[in-house]
This record gives C-alpha cells, sequence and structure tokens, in this order.
C-alpha cells in the first residue's frame, strides 16, 4: 500500500493470501505453498491448552493490575517477554517485544534456571534508558521466580498472565512463531551466539509489519528514542 498506494490491485491483504494457500487442493503444491509460510503450519486453528507442568509461584503481580498505559500500548517501554526452550529443556533463549512498536530483543541465557533468567534479563535492560524500562508482563514460568530483584536492578514494573493464557501475551507469542524459522524445536539453543541472536532479531526488527502501517519495528523503536534520523533511513531503505 505503502509502496504503490496509486495501484489497488497490489493491495493484497494478509487474509486473502491465505484463504488463497488453505483453499489449494491436498497434494505437492499446497505442501510447497505451506512451505513458505513463515511458521509452516498445514491448517489455521487455535492453540490448544494441555497441563501445565511448570508449577506455580504465589501471590506474583498479576496482569489485571497493570497500568493502562500498558493495557493500551500507546506508549513503548512495556514489553512481553518469554523464553525459548531448546531440545531437552537443556537450552534457552530470552525473548522480549515492545507492545508498542514490536521491537524484538533476544538474550543469550547461559540455561533455563531463575539465576540464569534473572542475569540475562538484567544484562538487556539495563542496556535501555530508563524511560523504555516501564513495565514486563511474563507467564508463570519458574524462570521467573526471582522477578522482585529483577524489577530492583531494572526499575520495571512486572506483571503476570493468568495460568492456560497466551493470548495475553499474544504479541509476544506470535514472534516466538515466527522465531521458530531461525530457531527450530528441538535443536540446542546454546550454540548461537549473542551476535547470531542479535542477527535473527535484526531480521524481525527491519520486516515491515501490518499492525505497523507496514512500517517496521526498528523505525519506530528508533523514533520512540528520539532519532528520526535513523528512523526516516531505515524506512527509506525498506521502500528502495
Amino acid at each position: 500500500r505503502r509502496r504503490y498506494p496509486d495501484q489497488p490491485a497490489r493491495h493484497v491483504s494478509h487474509e486473502t493470501i491465505y484463504t488463497a494457500i488453505y483453499a489449494a487442493p491436498r497434494g505437492a503444491l499446497r505442501r510447497e505453498l505451506v512451505a513458505l509460510l513463515r511458521q509452516h503450519k498445514c491448517a489455521r486453528r487455535p492453540r490448544s491448552q494441555g497441563t501445565d507442568r511448570r508449577g506455580h509461584m504465589p501471590d506474583l503481580p498479576s496482569i489485571h493490575d497493570r497500568p493502562p498505559d500498558a493495557n493500551e500500548r500507546l506508549l513503548p517501554g512495556h514489553w512481553e517477554g518469554d523464553f525459548i526452550k531448546g531440545a531437552r529443556n537443556q537450552s534457552s533463549v530470552g525473548v522480549l517485544v515492545d507492545r508498542r512498536t514490536l521491537f524484538l530483543k533476544l538474550v543469550k541465557m547461559d540455561g533455563c534456571s531463575a539465576p540464569q533468567a534473572l542475569e540475562g534479563f538484567s544484562r538487556a535492560f539495563q542496556l535501555l534508558p530508563a524511560s523504555l524500562r516501564q513495565t514486563l508482563t511474563y507467564d508463570q514460568g519458574k524462570e521467573m521466580a526471582l522477578y522482585k530483584t529483577l524489577s530492583e536492578r531494572t526499575g520495571l514494573s512486572i506483571y503476570f498472565a493468568d495460568p492456560h493464557s497466551p493470548w495475553q501475551r499474544g504479541i509476544c507469542e506470535n514472534t516466538n512463531g515466527l522465531l521458530r524459522q531461525y530457531l527450530p524445536k528441538g535443536t540446542d539453543l546454546s550454540v548461537h551466539s549473542q551476535r547470531q541472536l542479535d542477527a535473527i532479531a535484526r531480521k524481525l526488527n527491519t520486516r515491515p509489519r501490518a499492525t505497523l502501517d507496514y512500517h517496521c519495528p526498528a523505525e519506530m523503536f528508533m523514533r520512540a528514542l528520539g532519532r528520526d534520523d535513523l528512523a526516516q533511513k531505515i524506512d527509506d531503505a525498506l521502500l528502495d
């Protein structure tokens, strides 16, 4: 729409594309089309709910107490977080997504424990200005057992989603699906260096997104930092 504003025939929505792919008859053509999708799913279906075997932490700050600024996604600095785990749950990568700009940070973790999550997330957030460290919304994974210490170190207010409610962190859940193109399930995630993870994040941060009116997260995040010059360079490069 931005590149060809006067050519409506080129303005195809993502729903039209999905409908065309999933309407194809089963066979080689359908498999080829599905292979081109980011998440390679053979059908569109709601996520199934299984039994949460991780246990629960008592008296967690609830997502229902999160401030309106975080709920309404009007300002940057409100984040959703998660762990992507590798083979046999022995390796992991931290995922942080800004709710307003969709800007992604990937964090190399030394393992899957709470102390390792504390160190990894502390390191990632301390690189940001205080104005972009407002809230963090997470699920009730045990790796966040030291959330109070993380809050003290970073100034973040941390809130937890309800059990079995992935839609409450839908931005992070969607991002996790996109990341599996680069970090497949069942693989050893410890082999990825922080530099390699930064390169993966850069690919997603420079991808135009429909919810950003086809601007990219990096551009929007630079504007949030007051770097309109860098934001314009990113936008110009994408349009070229």
